[in-house]
């Protein structure tokens, strides 16, 4: 065969691999409201950045008639390009060749441009809609996984990983996701669970619909596997790309600076009335959020589950910060199991990641009741508190109403480590609030009171004068200084600007052993 021969040959092949599973099967995909894996990828990267690896690879498998089924790229599309101009390495599982299944090959591609992602530096994004494990090759695409299993791991907080469900994602399928710092969801179409519907039903005789167990809705809501569910495919791939704007290409570089015009000395009269006079009274947190951001624009992670404490991104002076923040407006801002593990991860990657943390806090401490003790709430709030009390990046805390108990503690006080520690004049900072306190300290003298509600006034009004403020927390150093609300924005640009050179360390070990 001739050189021209040759080159004519693949250059057919190349075409093939663009036409992936057939023109049915393209068809069938779009029929289903999905996009092909190359018009996501179209979708997700700079036009024109996309360069392509291994887009001759096929399975080596010769049996169950496979050995006459052989598609340029084996149902995977890997490479390399561009999000807003910064490399990044991706990979699209292709519905359309073997329903997406993962063979040998298939699995070999992937672990090559995770493995190029980490050696450079630069996001791993992967696009998964797949069947799962091609059966035919037994436990070879088995081992696949596990190989990607592996990596997923060692790239934990060294780049970023991002996960796009696209489709079916099923049994061991579901793990690598799992493994990464986000998942994104489609509503209607994409799906993720360890064991299918009709498996549950032969097993535990339940009747579940696929979107039912494992929907976008499902992970956004009750679960919290999903960190963002969006409408459309469109939407699900401009959000990865407007989240990577915050990041930092690797664990060795800071978030990309953002000029903007929002005045770093910005004072907002608005904020002066958020927070209600009332110390019962309910309040949108996410209100003081935007306005004191970079052009009031903050991008809310899993916003759907565990609402009662709220993270996301957003930026101060144009520098990308993490936010965590109580939210009165739901369980009166108390932090559950699900809040707490919701709040320690995000916590951890922004560490990985030397994004600084900023705390909005309005805690009235931990959800009573035995559903909570009897679930771990003594772990896993635990792990908000080894989350704070680990991270070395520079972490401000702003405590606008209530910090009760060991909940003030945890929501990265002075104690733990906290750089820049701010009140607003409604703070109360004290074990508990004054209602209880007064129940436990005057139990007696309430009992023999001629007049109960009188003394319980006096004694409130008392209890409050000396502890649930924030002076007594400012006169020992707890708070570094009682701001007005409208000054926020700027004494913590001020404070960041101050702390983004920080250098901090934990002590030499090989990992902690965070309450699992």
């Amino acid at each position: 065969m001739s050189l021209q021969e040759r080159f004519d040959e693949l250059h057919g092949r190349h075409a093939r691999a663009e036409l992936a599973g057939g023109e049915e099967r393209v068809r069938r995909q779009h029929k289903a409201g999905k996009k092909t894996a190359r018009e996501r990828l179209d979708l997700l990267l700079d036009p024109g950045s996309f360069m392509e690896i291994d887009r001759f690879v096929v399975h080596q498998s010769h049996d169950f008639g496979m050995a006459e089924q052989k598609i340029p790229g084996d149902g995977v599309v890997t490479g390399s390009g561009r999000v807003h101009g910064r490399p990044v390495f991706v990979f699209a599982q292709d519905f359309t060749v073997f329903g997406g299944s993962l063979s040998e090959a298939y699995a070999r591609k992937i672990c090559k441009i995770m493995d190029l992602a980490m050696k450079t530096g630069a996001p791993i994004i992967g696009l998964n809609d797949s069947g799962g494990a091609r059966i035919q090759e037994g436990v070879v695409s088995l081992a696949g996984y596990a190989d990607i299993f592996l990596r997923n791991t060692l790239a934990s907080g060294v780049v970023p990983q991002i996960s796009a469900i696209m489709g079916p994602c099923a049994g061991g399928a579901v793990y690598s996701p799992a493994i990464t710092d986000f998942t994104f969801m489609v509503q209607n179409t994409s799906y993720m669970f360890v064991t299918g519907p009709d498996v549950i039903k032969v097993v535990t005789h339940e009747t579940v619909s696929a979107e039912e167990l494992g929907g976008a809705t499902t992970h956004g809501t009750t679960s919290g596997v999903a960190h963002f569910a969006a409408d459309s495919e469109e939407e699900c791939l401009a959000l990865i790309r407007e989240l990577l704007t915050f990041l930092p290409a690797n664990n060795m570089e800071d978030p990309p600076l953002r000029p903007t015009l929002d005045p770093v000395d910005r004072r907002d009269e608005a904020l002066q009335s958020i927070v209600p006079d009332q110390p019962h009274q309910a309040y949108n947190m996410l209100a003081i959020i935007r306005t004191v951001v970079d052009d009031h624009y903050f991008l809310e992670v899993q916003a759907a589950f565990a609402p009662n404490v709220i993270v996301g991104f957003g930026r101060l002076g144009g520098r990308s910060v993490g936010i965590v923040a109580n939210q009165p407006a739901h369980l009166a801002g108390c932090l559950d199991i699900n809040a707490s593990v919701k709040a320690a991860r995000f916590v951890r990657f922004c560490d990985c990641f030397n994004i600084p943390l900023v705390t909005f806090e309005d805690v009235p401490g931990f959800l009573p009741g035995t559903a909570q003790e009897h679930g771990g709430i003594i772990k896993h709030g635990a792990k908000l508190l080894y989350a704070f009390c680990e991270a070395t990046v520079p972490k401000l805390t702003v405590i606008t109403r209530k910090a009760y108990g060991g909940a003030y503690c945890v929501m990265s006080s002075k104690h733990i480590r906290g750089d820049a520690n701010f009140a607003y004049p409604t703070a109360e900072i004290a074990v508990m609030g004054p209602d209880g306190a007064v129940n436990i300290l005057y139990r007696r003298e309430l009992e023999a009171a001629p007049d109960p509600a009188a003394f319980r006034e006096a004694t409130t009004r008392e209890y409050r004068e000396k502890f649930a403020n924030p002076w007594v927390a400012a006169e020992r150093g707890y708070v570094d200084e009682v701001i007005e609300p409208r000054d926020t924005r700027a004494r913590l640009i001020a404070a960041l600007e101050l702390t983004h050179t920080k250098r901090d360390a934990n002590p030499p070990k090989k990992h902690g052993n965070i309450p699992l």
